[in-house]
């Protein structure tokens, strides 16, 4: 039995019924023709559906309740949904061969399966016939007892009213993941059910089912360094970008740092990479996770990204609220990974939610100093650690922001646990933004590791011709120096060559 059990089904999951409410317990039992129900409370109705032995059902009502939408293959029945799949009911669908085959090919009609190559083209077939059904996407969650359900990105993943049933034979036809992004054809609830159910899946990460059959686990593709480039200039008047562009180049894959003291401006640079990715490469996927932020830049991000998916876990929220939503977007970025996308994953902030681990991981008994225990940096630095470039596949690109110099003993040993794991990193000097000058960013102890590989060699060169010069001069003047020659020109390119003359 599962979410989605209806009023006549005859067998009864105590899992299930737990979930279910009082009163749709009652109208269950009800059904099933147990009597004596109006003053039982919850375990005693349980209990009493449980040990309900059902009459037979009749075959006219077998033929309806496993009425079948498309091929076998790719569709799922309401009896197998409804986990109804005893032996006592096949036998009874042994009985009905024809009644179910004339009724499988009638329903086929109403809503036939696309040939289309790519889901693109299926969802545009599908899409007018759809009838009394509705098509609908999520990204999955699987629970212990097998099934799962795709969670909605309007409600940062957690459960809700729009949560879509996937039944555990979907899960294991199709061998779905935990993060794994389904689109498919889905019913409304009927009387006593609670959630969407899916019938059929159209796509999965993007593309059509049988393109899902080969793909490999992210554990085992081959990581190597990033050897293709983001473009981060985006706008002449965009400073942060461009000059990250040379001294902070990010590749496919990149694993970065921003390193940043409280008020020096480490969102809006977020929020500039996300804008300048977009527009230069919408092939990516770019997905914001805000953990343990303030409503109000939760908002603004939205607002002003608008080609991203952005997830948050505000302040106001538990611990494991911040956990649970970071693991299932680091697996919903797994999934897309595997599947031969380019991912971008920007994180605000890795300190936060190594303080969230630190509270909901509970004690080993050994604790560091700051408060920190041994064990609660070992999942953070395992996420963070999956950024990766894959052979001749996808990337994962994360950048993340570790606070420091924050007055918290803690935060300064959490940011000793990431600083050498990233191949990036960007140092923000809040000196700089005390004196209002943006981007506050410290050229001398930014960079990023083997970036010749993503560079050319001419550009490289020019780039550490002007490092010699920056060395001459303290933070404040060369950020200013910068500042002053990039204003008048259009470009980074014209920009190195005006270094040049």
């Amino acid at each position: 039995m599962s979410e989605n059990q209806t009023d006549n089904d005859t067998s009864f999951d105590v899992a299930t019924l737990h979930q279910k409410t009082v009163k749709d317990l009652k109208i269950i039992a009800k059904s099933a023709g147990i009597k004596g129900i109006s003053t039982l409370k919850k375990e005693a109705l349980i209990e009493k559906l449980t040990s309900h032995s059902p009459k037979p059902p009749k075959k006219e009502e077998v033929v309806a309740k496993d009425a079948v939408y498309g091929s076998k293959d790719h569709i799922q029945t309401y009896d197998d949904k409804a986990g109804n799949n005893n032996q006592k009911n096949n036998r009874n669908h042994n009985r009905q061969p024809k009644h179910k085959k004339q009724n499988k090919k009638h329903v086929s009609n109403v809503l036939p399966e696309s040939d289309a190559d790519n889901l693109d083209d299926r969802i545009a077939e599908i899409s007018p016939q759809l009838g009394k059904f509705l098509l609908n996407e999520g990204t999955l969650e699987i629970l212990p007892d097998g099934y799962g359900f795709l969670r909605s990105v309007n409600y940062n993943y957690k459960a809700s009213p729009d949560d879509i049933y996937v039944s555990p034979s979907q899960i294991k036809r199709f061998r779905l993941k935990q993060g794994d992004c389904v689109i498919g054809i889905i019913r409304p609830p009927k009387v006593g059910e609670r959630y969407f159910a899916l019938l059929r899946v159209e796509g999965v990460n993007g593309k059509i089912p049988r393109d899902m059959d080969n793909r490999g686990d992210f554990e085992d593709l081959l990581p190597i360094y990033p050897d293709k480039r983001f473009k981060l200039e985006n706008s002449f008047a965009e400073y942060s970008t461009r000059i990250m562009d040379l001294f902070t180049p990010i590749g496919k894959g990149q694993r970065g740092l921003i390193v940043a003291q409280p008020k020096t401006g480490k969102t809006t640079i977020l929020r500039n990479i996300a804008n300048a990715v977009s527009r230069n490469h919408p092939e990516t996927k770019i997905i914001i996770l805000l953990v343990d932020e303030r409503p109000e830049e939760v908002t603004e991000m939205e607002r002003t990204v608008k080609s991203a998916e952005v997830v948050a876990s505000t302040f106001d929220e538990k611990p494991e609220n911040h956990v649970g939503l970071s693991e299932i977007v680091f697996e919903k970025a797994k999934r897309l990974v595997e599947s031969g996308h380019d991912v971008l994953l920007l994180m605000d902030s890795i300190t936060r939610l190594a303080r969230a681990y630190n509270v909901a991981a509970g004690t080993s008994g050994r604790t560091m100093t700051g408060g920190v225990d041994s064990e609660a940096l070992k999942a953070p630095r395992q996420l963070f650690s999956s950024a990766r470039n894959i052979e001749n596949g996808g990337s994962l690109t994360i950048i993340a922001t570790a606070l420091v110099d924050t007055g918290s003993r803690m935060d300064d040993v959490i940011f000793e646990e990431f600083k050498g794991t990233g191949n990036m990193e960007l140092v923000l000097d809040r000196r700089l933004a005390e004196r209002r000058i943006f981007p506050a960013i410290d050229v001398f102890k930014s960079g990023t590791r083997r970036e010749e590989l993503i560079v050319t060699d001419e550009e490289r060169e020019k780039v550490v011709l002007l490092r010699r010069y920056l060395n001459k001069h303290n933070a404040f003047e060369a950020m200013e120096f910068l500042l002053d020659k990039m204003k008048g020109t259009k470009s980074n390119e014209e920009f190195l060559i005006s270094m040049n003359k």
